[in-house]
């Protein structure tokens, strides 16, 4: 029974997630934001592996020679005992890059929202956050608070372009020469979310974007705006950078979210899900 002053639990069903799963952030009631925000905080969200130079023993790999010879020379060298060793795997590192320009505003908030569980949901990963309208801020520490009003909250505080223009190219080329070299080590996969409407120079996007994916291991990019149908990456913006993406995907409902959920858990190559596009 609920206390007296107490604030009202809203706990809500699997059924209704499911309805909301295919409606477009930008036309949810409050109380569906609320439910679409509990099932982004819910998703299983893990990340490709990667193999690095280190090995170790184990019980099956590639057959462990020296170990053999050494381990069998009081059998007169005959291989009675065989030993395996194999490539130890990391879990890759994740850059988000997220656009929180004016033509953003309808989904920057509850796509943050989004980073921020990526944040959290990664307990075995490090996140890299950005955002950008037309400058560049890192937002990594900002997101550390498990309560997400209060990351978002300092998050605001922070960024001075928010709702404002925006500068894809310029914003890509501070962070590749400013950041890259600082956070894509390892093969690190990123993600950039806009919806390709650019004010800057499209030749800037492209040469950018394409400097950007030789430095990853793989460029997802979320367009709110491919939920659509109809859509097509004409813009001069989205067109320019369109080129060099591996995955592009609509990032406008929480069925988009998940098909990202299962995309990052993927690790089938440097043009893995490019049949997406």
């Amino acid at each position: 029974e609920q206390e007296p002053g107490s604030q009202p639990m809203m706990v809500y069903s699997p059924q209704e997630v499911l309805r909301l799963a295919g409606k477009d952030f930008a036309e949810m009631s409050w109380e569906e934001i609320q439910a679409a925000k509990q099932a982004i905080a819910n998703l299983d969200w893990k990340l490709g592996e990667r193999r690095t130079r280190r090995v170790r023993n184990s019980n099956k790999g590639r057959l462990h020679l020296r170990r053999v010879i050494r381990d069998n020379l009081r059998h007169g060298g005959e291989p009675i005992h065989l030993a395996f060793r194999r490539r130890v795997q990391r879990p890759r590192s994740l850059v988000v890059l997220c656009d929180i320009s004016g033509s953003m505003e309808r989904y920057s908030r509850m796509l943050l929202h989004f980073v921020h569980a990526l944040t959290h949901g990664l307990t075995d990963t490090t996140v890299e956050a950005f955002v950008f309208g037309t400058r560049l801020t890192r937002i990594t520490r900002h997101l550390r608070y498990k309560d997400v009003d209060e990351s978002l909250d300092e998050v605001g505080s922070l960024v001075l372009d928010w709702s404002g223009g925006t500068r894809i190219g310029e914003a890509l080329r501070e962070f590749n020469f400013r950041w890259a070299r600082r956070v894509l080590g390892n093969g690190a996969v990123v993600l950039v979310i806009s919806d390709g409407w650019d004010r800057g120079d499209p030749a800037v996007v492209g040469e950018e974007t394409a400097r950007l994916r030789r430095n990853c291991h793989r460029l997802i990019w979320l367009n709110p705006l491919a939920g659509s149908k109809e859509y097509r990456p004409l813009a001069a913006g989205m067109a320019a950078a369109y080129p060099h993406i591996d995955v592009f995907l609509p990032g406008h409902d929480l069925a988009s979210l998940q098909a990202l959920a299962e995309i990052l858990a993927s690790d089938a190559g440097e043009r893995a899900g490019a049949s997406l596009r």
